[in-house]
């Protein structure tokens, strides 16, 4: 009876332990998911962290002067780099292509002839030369295809040199703070084929399109002998649209404030399209400019109308911003 009663013990005691073993893995397994989920939140928190320009130290080193960077020894910017005195350029923060405006430089870099061009070489010399000036980096690593989706229309630049942003490039990007010329954005990629360079000294957009004034109109007349206005006409045709008719009525109020004054009024656009067809087009839109003159009291002897179509441009028609310049109207001082 007692030898029963011992095998039954030992084994009431091996079921205990054996519990006990489990639930002490169990508690195990439990505090490492814990650990392991604080770390996700941790990562997800710093991922979600938005980037504040304030919280970085300003640079006292000498950086010089726009684009602020020379390339590293043999190594060169392609022809076409980007430089413009104000547009946009696309910067990660945590992974998000953030737009920041202002001066902008974008390039291609490769080797100058007769060298080998060398992705550790550019990407070393960039890195260290930031760090070296009191730069903070900001960004490390690739975009999602999501994001590069989600943005890439809102570029204007897109496919243009030094084009950055796919989300199959690593990009490093770095800010420089600085008290004199302000925030300055760079970043880079790069391959063994080459490199890709960008560069944004932010600034905030400043309006230069003014009112044209009666004023303007008789003080151009006076001293050049012309005034250059643009008029805007339907897609096309020869109707004044309501922004059009103010300057017109600008041009009426000038012919009243000077009544000897008589003018030559000649339309122009540029070389798209048809070359009879745009005459026939800038011919009509002068005479709608002389005729809405008339309505609005000018004495039809003062006035003279004529188009060119795209026969005397102001600047060759090879971008789009000179064609813009070139679909004009003049007006002509003839006495």
């Amino acid at each position: 009876m007692k030898k029963t009663i011992l095998i039954l013990g030992l084994s009431a005691l091996t079921v205990s332990c054996n519990q006990s073993t489990k639930q002490s893995e169990s508690k195990t397994d439990s505090t490492e998911v814990s650990i392991e989920s604080n770390q996700s939140k941790t990562e997800e928190a710093n991922s979600s962290a938005e980037f504040n320009i304030e919280n970085i130290p300003f640079s006292a080193a000498d950086i010089g002067d726009f684009p602020f960077i020379n390339l590293p020894e043999g190594l060169e910017a392609d022809k076409g780099a980007i430089e413009s005195k104000f547009d946009v350029c696309f910067f990660p923060i945590n992974g998000v292509m953030t737009p920041f405006e202002g001066k902008l430089y974008k390039a291609n870099v490769s080797a100058i002839r007769g060298e080998e061009y060398s992705q550790r070489y550019f990407e070393k010399s960039m890195e260290d030369y930031l760090l070296s000036v009191g730069a903070a980096k900001v960004f490390d690593g690739e975009i999602t295809k999501e994001e590069y989706e989600r943005y890439n229309k809102q570029d204007p630049n897109k496919g243009g040199s030094g084009d950055i942003g796919y989300w199959n490039q690593r990009i490093q990007f770095f800010t420089i703070r600085t008290k004199d010329k302000g925030n300055i954005y760079i970043q880079f990629t790069s391959n063994n084929a080459g490199g890709k360079l960008n560069i944004v000294q932010e600034e905030a957009f400043k309006q230069t399109i003014t009112k044209v004034t009666a004023d303007e109109i008789v003080k151009d007349l006076t001293e050049k002998g012309k005034s250059i206005l643009y008029i805007n006409f339907d897609i096309d045709k020869s109707n004044i649209t309501a922004e059009g008719k103010e300057v017109v009525t600008q041009i009426a109020e000038a012919l009243k404030k000077d009544e000897n004054l008589k003018i030559s009024i000649e339309g122009h656009t540029d070389n798209t399209g048809n070359a009879v067809h745009n005459k026939k087009l800038s011919n009509d839109r002068a005479n709608s400019v002389m005729n809405n003159l008339i309505a609005n009291g000018i004495d039809k002897a003062r006035l003279t109308a004529k188009g060119f179509g795209s026969e005397k441009p102001l600047v060759a028609n090879d971008l789009d911003e000179n064609k813009a310049k070139n679909r004009r109207v003049e007006l002509i001082r003839t006495n």
